[in-house]
Parts: C-alpha cells; sequence; structure tokens
C-alpha cells in the first residue's frame, strides 16, 4: 500500500511539474517570460522614445550657463512666433470643423440608404485619406495654381482670375478634403453597431428625418465622432508638408519647427526645442481634454439587427447622390489629374502635347533607390510593428497590471506628438556616442515604429478583447505554454484585427514625410521624400509619376487588406 501510494505522489509529482513548466509561462530559470517581455518592450520605449523626449526637454531648458526659461520666453514674447502658433490652431480648428460637417452626413447616406455604385466610391474615399496630405497640396497647385488647368480655364472662358490657391484658403482646403474621409470611416464604423430597433422606435413615436439624424444618430456616434475630431485635429495640427508647399505667407508651427533646426537663414536648436515642447504641452492637453469629453458618453452597442440600407425617395434620394457625387469627385480629382499628368510629356520641367512613360522612365532611373528604401524601411518597420503590436496587445489585455498599463500608455504618446517633433528627438539623442544613429536606415525604422505601431496596436488590442480566454486555457490543459498557445491558436484567431491595422500603420508607413524629411539621407530618401523633393524644385512631371506610383501602392494594400479580411467595405 505505502508503495503504491508513493507511486501515486510521484506521478502527481510529475504531472504538476509538467503542468508548471508547460503551462505558466517561465522560463528553465523559473522567471515568467512575459515579465521578462514587458520589461523588454519598455526598454525599448524608455530609449527610443523617453530618452529623446528627455533630450529634447533639456536642450530646451538647458544651456552652457545652465537652466533658463529664455527660449520659452522669447517664443511667447514674439507675436512673430506666436502668430505660428494661432495660425496652426485656427487652420486646425476649421479643418476639423469642415470634416465633420462634411463626413459625419457622408456616413450617414452612406450607411443608411441605397447609393449607386457605393463600393467605387468608398475606396475613392479611402485613397483620398490614405494619400500624403502635401501631394493633395500639389495637386490643388496643377488645379488651382497661377498657371493650373482650372485657373487658366476660368481666365479663358470669363477674363476672371480666380482667388490664390495659396496660404490659408488653400491649407484648410487641402486638409478639409484630405482628412474628411478619416470622419467619414469612423462614423460608418459607428454606424454598423447600432440596432436597428432602436432606429425602429425612434420613428414609433414620431422622430424621423433631420430630427431622428441630431435626437438619435448622434447621441449614439458621439464617443466615436470625438474620435475621430482629435484625430482628425492632430493631423491637421502636425501637418508639414502642405503649409510648407502652399501656405507661402502663412507659417504654421510644424513649419517654424522645422525652420529652427534646418532653416536656411538660420537655425537656433536650442529655441526649436523650446517649440517642440510646447508642441507636445499643447497636444497633450487637447488630448487629455478630449478623453474627458469622452468620458461622459460611454457606453457601448451591440447591433443584434444590424441597420439595412433602404432606397431614398424623390427629391431626397437625387440630393443624397449629388451630395455624395460631388464630395468624393472634387477630393479624388487632384489625384486623379496627377495621374493623367503623369503620362504627359514633358520637356525639362514644363508639360507639352502628347503622351508616353517618359516621367515613368526617369522616375525608375533617378529615384529607383526611393521607391526600394520605402519597400525595405516600410517593410522592416511594418515586420517590426505587427510583432510588437501582438505582444503589447497580449500584456495590456491578459496581463493587466500596472507595468503593463504604463506601456499601453506610453504606446499611444506618439499618436499626439507631431512627427517633426519626434524627428528632432530622435536626432538630438542619438546623433552623438554612445548611440549613432543619425543618418542611418536605422533610424528612420526607429522612427517609424514609433509613429505608427499605435494603430495597429488599437486594433489588435480591440479584437484580443473579444476572443474568450477560456480559448487558450483548454490548449493550456491539452500540455501547450502559455507562449504557444497564445501564439498559434490566439493570434492566429487576431488575423482580422491585426491585418487592420497593419495595413492602416503600412498605409501611413510610405506615406509618412514629416518625420522622414528630418532623417534621411541620399542613401535612405524615400518614395514620399522623392515625390516632395521634385515637387519643390517644379519638377512635376517625375513627382507626379511617383505620386502614381504610391497611389497604386495604396490600391494594392487596400485590395490585399480586402481579399484576405474577405470584407467589401473598410471601417475603423
Amino acid at each position: 500500500m505505502e508503495a503504491r501510494h508513493t507511486g501515486k505522489a510521484n506521478i502527481m509529482d510529475k504531472l504538476l511539474k509538467r503542468k508548471n513548466d508547460s503551462g505558466d509561462g517561465r522560463t528553465k530559470t523559473g522567471k515568467d517570460i512575459w515579465v521578462i517581455i514587458s520589461l523588454g518592450v519598455l526598454g525599448l520605449y524608455l530609449l527610443f522614445l523617453l530618452f529623446p523626449l528627455f533630450k529634447l526637454l533639456k536642450q530646451a531648458v538647458y544651456t552652457q550657463d545652465g537652466f533658463t526659461l529664455e527660449y520659452l520666453a522669447k517664443f511667447f514674447s514674439k507675436p512673430y512666433y506666436t502668430d505660428t502658433l494661432i495660425n496652426s490652431m485656427k487652420v486646425s480648428s476649421l479643418a476639423t470643423l469642415l470634416t465633420l460637417v462634411i463626413g459625419v452626413p457622408l456616413a450617414y447616406f452612406y450607411n443608411m440608404y441605397e447609393i449607386k455604385g457605393k463600393t467605387i466610391i468608398q475606396v475613392l474615399i479611402i485613397l483620398c485619406s490614405m494619400s500624403a496630405p502635401f501631394i493633395g497640396a500639389y495637386s490643388w497647385i496643377l488645379l488651382l495654381g497661377r498657371n493650373g488647368l482650372v485657373t487658366k480655364l476660368i481666365l479663358n472662358l470669363t477674363g476672371f482670375r480666380i482667388g490664390s490657391i495659396y496660404g490659408f484658403n488653400g491649407i484648410l482646403l487641402v486638409l478639409s478634403l484630405q482628412l474628411f474621409p478619416l470622419v467619414f470611416l469612423y462614423v460608418s464604423g459607428a454606424l454598423k453597431n447600432i440596432d436597428n430597433s432602436l432606429l425602429e422606435a425612434s420613428e414609433n413615436m414620431g422622430c424621423s428625418g433631420i430630427k431622428r439624424f441630431f435626437k438619435v444618430i448622434i447621441p449614439l456616434c458621439m464617443p466615436t465622432i470625438l474620435a475621430a475630431t482629435l484625430l482628425v485635429f492632430m493631423r491637421a495640427f502636425a501637418d508639414f508638408g502642405t503649409p510648407l508647399l502652399i501656405g507661402e505667407g502663412y507659417r504654421t508651427f510644424p513649419v517654424e519647427i522645422y525652420a529652427q533646426y534646418f532653416g536656411e537663414v538660420g537655425t537656433d536648436h536650442n529655441f526649436g526645442a523650446a517649440i517642440s515642447v510646447i508642441a507636445i504641452i499643447i497636444t497633450a492637453v487637447i488630448f487629455l481634454f478630449q478623453r474627458y469629453v469622452n468620458s461622459k458618453f460611454q457606453f457601448t452597442m451591440n447591433a443584434l439587427h444590424p441597420v439595412e440600407r433602404k432606397k431614398a425617395k424623390g427629391i431626397f434620394n437625387v440630393l443624397i447622390h449629388a451630395f455624395t457625387y460631388f464630395v468624393v469627385g472634387v477630393a479624388f480629382a487632384p489625384q486623379a489629374y496627377v495621374i493623367y499628368t503623369s503620362f504627359q510629356n514633358t520637356s525639362g520641367k514644363l508639360f507639352v502635347e502628347g503622351y508616353s512613360f517618359k516621367s515613368y522612365y526617369e522616375a525608375f532611373d533617378r529615384m529607383g533607390n526611393a521607391i526600394q528604401n520605402t519597400f525595405i524601411i516600410g517593410g522592416i518597420a511594418l515586420i517590426l510593428i505587427i510583432l510588437l503590436a501582438i505582444l503589447i496587445s497580449y500584456l495590456v489585455v491578459r496581463r493587466n497590471n500596472q507595468l503593463n498599463k504604463l506601456i499601453d500608455t506610453l504606446s499611444m504618446v506618439p499618436y499626439i506628438i507631431p512627427g517633426s517633433v519626434v524627428g528632432i528627438a530622435l536626432v538630438i539623442a542619438f546623433n552623438t556616442k554612445p548611440i549613432v544613429l543619425t543618418g542611418t536606415a536605422l533610424i528612420m525604422v526607429v522612427a517609424l515604429i514609433i509613429r505608427r505601431i499605435p494603430y495597429t496596436i488599437r486594433s489588435s488590442v480591440a479584437i484580443l478583447q473579444q476572443i474568450p480566454i477560456t480559448i487558450e486555457e483548454a490548449a493550456i490543459s491539452l500540455g501547450s505554454s502559455k507562449m504557444k498557445a497564445f501564439f498559434t491558436v490566439t493570434v492566429p484567431m487576431m488575423g482580422n484585427g491585426i491585418l487592420s491595422g497593419a495595413i492602416l500603420s503600412w498605409v501611413t508607413i510610405i506615406t509618412e514625410l514629416s518625420t522622414a524629411i528630418i532623417l534621411y539621407n541620399l542613401k535612405t530618401i524615400t518614395l514620399t521624400l522623392a515625390i516632395y523633393t521634385y515637387v519643390s524644385r517644379g519638377n512635376y512631371g517625375i513627382a507626379a509619376a511617383l505620386a502614381t506610383i504610391l497611389t497604386v501602392l495604396t490600391i494594392i494594400s487596400l485590395i490585399i487588406f480586402m481579399k484576405v479580411s474577405k470584407t467589401k467595405e473598410i471601417t475603423f
């Protein structure tokens, strides 16, 4: 009996040991592998995010003579500098307002009513949102510039010269048409979560039409509208290329930051750092305010009976089609014209009669390395983004503790910092020993990861929260380790969420300008930088060819996403 009892005890000990070895996620030394991963991820954020931001702050308030607030005082004491902040706030606020006025009704019409050609319309809307803003500016220069197509056409027909595309009006036009698709995509996602029974109930109570839109639809979509508002404002406030191309006398905040570091007239790095710190503080305050307001509208929706599109009747049907086609047509017209001009013959910097592939031959001959760099640098960044986002999403959802909450918070910090500020901070931090990265491809990869990982993290977290942990526990009970269960069972189930975030990260990677223009050299120039270079030189033929290539890459990315995810509609 005693021997049998001892045998059973040995078997139990082995089973428990097997369970501990395979199920608790510990290494051979007894340490939890996920704690090691948490510390590793935190170390990366400390090195590549907090350390550069600390160096930036130090340069803003420290000189050889010690601590000083001289540079911060200089900014607020001179209207020449404060005007740039006022200008940025003004154009960003109005652009945000216009995107809401355009995007919210457009999303409502698109999702509530049958619109002819809705699939093509959505693809065009997405293409408008996923091209670099400065390409939109360049496109409008071709149309409404001093010698633009529309400008000359109106002048020849009427003898009237229309107003200039340059300055405040041009920036506002470009940003509004560039960013309203973000509002459209966000609100479309919210509308798909509204249960049709709520709308039917409101109709039974006599609330329909415009009244229902403002009394029911808008309140239900308010958390999403606020999130879209923040994203649009941040994108508009941080935009660098648009005001640089068509701003002329209208100076904005990001352009001033760049000028203080890399301007042709004179540079002041301490003052540039001080302006960068001010930019971080402003965007952080706006972000926290948005979070506070959003907390007042917290609720969840589950559409057991999703809203079904219905056919509008009479004049209303004509009006919603006219509104949809007009908005999308105007927004996409500049890109369509750029594609058209890419096939025009050129003589030097001028377009001439006839069509050919000359601009494409020259583009590949002169800037083939830029296209190659876009894929190599962007591809490496995307692979690392996906890997880190998967790990961080697991830490945030499955191992929710103070350390991982800190990692989650740090992952969102780049979301609110202008790209030019991130680029400058990295230059300051890694321009001297012991770690010298400035001028290398690695620093561009780091910048892209820091800037674009929030998209993939948020989508990965959202999908992981919907996957029951019992699935992993079942795999562990069958002898799998926690790490193996997560990567072989849970990660495949997260596929759509990871993919949607990765596609958004990829498209923003290949259209990145504000950070790249600070960090690149001739060996690491990317497609977006090449386009900007040729636009600024006035060589519109090659610029149009490169811009078309970038548009094709975006289209291919969207097709891949829609094929793999088996969805005909994209929402955020």
